[in-house]
């Protein structure tokens, strides 16, 4: 893989010292936040998941392979058990959404770009929880 391991690691870690540890939400928020405002809109989010999508497309060819989409779920799972009390829960929980069965719309196994992103409006729309069309800590709870 071309990419560095450190770019992996920087992608999935909070984007401040000030993590909001414990706050259902705020990793995520933290790390898909782009302009620090303390909420994540839809077009952020899609930006986000387009980077997402090319750090782990390792031969670049707008598709997660079977093999490339392994080391991205390895990489959540790792994010996940490191940060997974600020991610939310259940279905509000960011990772959900970009699960392999949520984004292979034709089910071949293999995720282009296209798929990835397409997902992106009802992944949004699914943590985005009172509707105002952006997704802060309070879009997750407290349980």
């Amino acid at each position: 893989m071309s990419k560095s391991p450190i770019l992996l690691a920087l992608l999935f870690a909070a984007t401040t010292a000030t993590a909001q540890q414990n706050v259902p939400g705020g990793h995520f928020v933290e790390s898909w936040d782009l302009d620090g405002d303390g909420q994540v809109t839809l077009a952020e989010a899609t930006e986000r998941r387009g980077d997402v999508f090319l750090t782990f497309d390792a031969d670049e060819n707008g598709m997660l392979t079977s093999e490339e989409h392994d080391l991205f779920d390895e990489a959540r799972a790792m994010d996940m058990a490191e940060n997974g009390e600020g991610h939310g829960t259940g279905k509000r929980n960011p990772a959900n959404g970009m699960l392999r069965e949520v984004t292979d719309a034709n089910g071949d196994g293999n995720v282009t770009r296209e798929e990835f992103l397409d997902a992106v409006p009802a992944w949004f729309a699914g943590m985005d929880r009172n509707g105002d069309n952006v997704v802060t800590t309070e879009d997750f709870g407290r349980g």
